[in-house]
């Protein structure tokens, strides 16, 4: 298996405008994905996504840098990097945003598995459990985008 890529579409019946705002605003990321998130949507801004593990309270803080903000076309940000400190290796998700008649698709592209330099079973383990979390969290950023515009 290649492990090098996740990608994943959905089309949804909002304007990129909207949609942007969904995947680059913290007040709106916290509805779909993380229970906390906490960046300034600007290039070059320092952040954090966390977990909350509903059964034990605990939590899981993971660093983040924005990289790209291009409204309404694309929004990006490197994350588990392998230094605490935001340095060394990291994975690069990118959401891009393309108009569609009354529509957007959203395509998520995260990459950079194979640059981590984790060992063949940590790789593997990684990139399912990314490529299983991003299967439901890209229906959920979908299902939030629907109840959002359907109450404006």
């Amino acid at each position: 298996m290649e492990h090098g890529s996740i990608e994943r579409d959905i089309h949804v019946d909002a304007s990129p405008e909207v949609v942007f705002e969904v995947i680059s605003r913290p007040e709106h990321m916290r509805e779909w994905w993380p229970d906390d998130a906490r960046f300034e949507p600007v290039a070059g801004a320092p952040g954090e996504l966390v977990w909350r593990d509903a059964e034990t309270g605990e939590t899981m803080t993971v660093a983040l840098a924005v990289v790209e903000v291009d409204p309404p076309k694309r929004f990006s940000f490197r994350w588990c990097f392998s230094d605490p400190d935001r340095n060394g290796q990291s994975l690069l998700v990118t959401f891009d945003l393309v108009p569609t008649g009354e529509g957007t698709r959203i395509r998520m592209t995260e990459t950079g598995f194979r640059e981590m330099g984790w060992e063949i079973a940590v790789l593997e383990e990684q990139y399912h459990d990314h490529e299983s979390s991003w299967d439901h969290y890209i229906r959920a950023l979908g299902a939030y985008v629907a109840r959002l515009v359907s109450t404006s």
